[in-house]
C-alpha cells in the first residue's frame, strides 16, 4: 500500500516480552550515519513535552563492532541483536553494500521478531536487509530509485515500486531514501498515535507532516549497469535515438525480434520497469529538457518526443511532474539566474545519452555505500495502452 492508503492491522499480536512502545534500531557497520540517525531522532528523543508520546528505543549492533559509518567514525550499540526480542517495532535504516549478504545472525533475528508480531521497517537500502530475510517475498516494496531495479531484479517475488516514498503493508513497511525514511517514521508514529501526535512531532523536526506524491520526480532515467552487455542493448539504443518519432512497444519487440509478451518479460527482468512506461517516461524526460533549452512552443516539443498530439504530452507531463508543460517552463525560467538565456535546440534528435538521462551515480547501482538522496515529490500514474505516446 502507499503512503496514501488506510494501512492494515498486522495479522499477528505481540508474543513474549515484546512491547509496542520499544523500538530496535538494527545497526551494521558501513551504514550511512545520516540515515541511521532518522529513526534514533524521531523514536529514541522524549518529546512528551510537546505532545508527542514517548517511545522505548534500543540501539542494537546487527554483527560485531566496532560499527564503522561515514567519514570514518566508529559507533558502538548499547545492546545486541538479543535485545530485539523485546522491540515491537524494529528498524533497520540502511545497509551497507546491496551486493553483500547480511549476516545469517541478523536475518534470524528479523524473521524471528517478525513471526513473534513485531513490525518490520526497512528505510532506503534496508529494503535488500528484509528482502534476504524472505519478508517481502509477495509482497509490495519500494527503496532509492537508484537501487530498485537491482532490488526487482535479485528478489523477483517481491512488488518492486520505485515511484512511492513509502509502502506500508501493515507488519512489513519500506521507504525510499533519506528523506522518505523521515516520511515514513511520521507514518509509524501517525499510525500508533493519531495526527496529532505526528503533526507536533513534524513540527519539531521542521518538515511537512504528510507529503504527497512519490520519488519519480528525482528518478535518474539510466539503465542498470548489466543492460549494456544484453542483446535489448542495441533496441533500447535505437530507441533513444528515435525518440522524436512515433513508434510503440510493438515496434521494439519487432527490431529485438521478440513477441511482444517475450520483449515485455526480458525488458522488466533488465530494468525493472515496463517497457511502456520506460517508453513515456523518456518522452517526458526529452519534453522536460526541451521545454528548459528551447523555444519551441508546446505543440512543437510535442512533436518533436514522439506524442501523438500536444493533449498527450500534457496527460503524461502533468502525471509524472505533477504541472502542465507552460507552468514547467515559466517555473524554470523564474529559477535561472539572472542573465542565463536559453538556448534554442534546432536539432529534433537528442543524443542517446542525454535522452537516456544518464548521469551515472557516483558508484555503479551494484557497488558501494548507498548514497543520500534528494527531497522527492511527484508520482506518476502511467495508463497501460498499447498504440504510441
Amino acid at each position: 500500500m502507499s503512503q496514501d492508503s488506510t494501512a492494515p492491522e498486522a495479522a499477528r499480536k505481540l508474543t513474549g516480552r515484546r512491547r509496542r512502545e520499544v523500538v530496535a534500531v538494527l545497526l551494521f557497520s558501513g551504514g550511512p550515519i545520516f540515515e541511521s540517525s532518522i529513526p534514533l531522532s524521531v523514536f529514541g528523543i522524549d518529546r512528551q513535552d510537546a505532545g508527542v508520546p514517548r517511545y522505548r528505543l534500543l540501539v542494537c549492533a546487527g554483527e560485531d563492532g566496532p560499527l564503522r559509518t561515514t567519514g570514518g567514525l566508529e559507533l558502538t550499540a548499547p545492546y545486541g541483536l538479543e535485545a530485539i526480542s523485546r522491540a515491537g517495532t524494529v528498524v533497520v535504516p540502511a545497509w551497507r553494500s546491496i551486493t553483500s549478504p547480511p549476516p545469517p545472525e541478523a536475518l534470524e533475528a528479523l524473521r524471528r521478531a517478525h513471526e513473534e508480531g513485531a513490525r518490520i521497517v526497512g528505510l532506503c537500502t534496508g529494503a535488500f536487509v528484509l528482502a534476504a530475510a524472505g519478508l517481502l517475498d509477495g509482497r509490495p516494496a519500494t527503496t532509492h530509485w537508484m537501487y530498485a531495479p537491482t532490488l526487482a531484479k535479485r528478489y523477483p517475488s517481491v512488488h518492486v515500486d520505485p515511484r512511492e516514498l513509502f509502502v506500508d503493508d501493515g507488519d512489513v513497511l519500506t521507504s525510499a531514501g533519506t528523506a522518505a525514511g523521515i516520511d515514513l517514521c511520521l507514518h509509524i508514529v501517525r499510525t500508533d498515535h493519531g495526527t496529532e501526535a505526528a503533526g507536533a512531532l513534524a513540527r519539531r523536526l521542521v518538515v511537512p507532516p504528510r507529503r504527497s506524491g512519490g520519488q519519480e520526480r528525482y528518478l535518474d532515467r539510466s539503465l542498470p549497469e548489466e543492460i549494456g552487455a544484453d542483446p535489448l542493448a542495441e533496441v533500447v539504443a535505437w530507441a533513444l535515438e528515435h525518440l522524436h518519432e512515433q513508434f510503440d512497444v510493438e515496434t521494439l519487440a519487432a527490431r529485438a525480434y521478440m513477441s511482444r509478451r517475450t520483449f515485455d518479460r526480458r525488458f522488466r527482468s533488465l530494468t525493472g520497469s515496463a517497457p511502456l512506461q520506460w517508453l513515456i517516461t523518456q518522452r517526458v524526460l526529452q519534453a522536460q529538457r526541451l521545454l528548459e533549452t528551447s523555444d519551441y512552443s508546446v505543440d512543437e516539443v510535442a512533436g518533436r518526443c514522439g506524442f501523438r498530439s500536444p493533449v498527450a504530452l500534457r496527460g503524461h507531463f502533468r502525471r509524472q511532474l505533477g504541472s502542465s508543460p507552460a507552468a514547467y517552463r515559466a517555473a524554470y525560467r523564474a529559477r535561472r539566474p539572472q542573465g542565463d538565456t536559453a538556448t534554442a535546440v534546432l536539432d529534433p534528435v537528442v543524443p542517446a545519452q542525454v535522452m537516456a538521462g544518464i548521469r551515472r551515480p557516483a558508484l555503479p547501482l551494484d557497488q558501494g555505500k548507498p548514497q543520500s538522496d534528494a527531497y522527492a515529490p511527484g508520482r506518476p500514474s502511467l495508463p497501460g495502452q498499447r498504440s504510441a505516446p
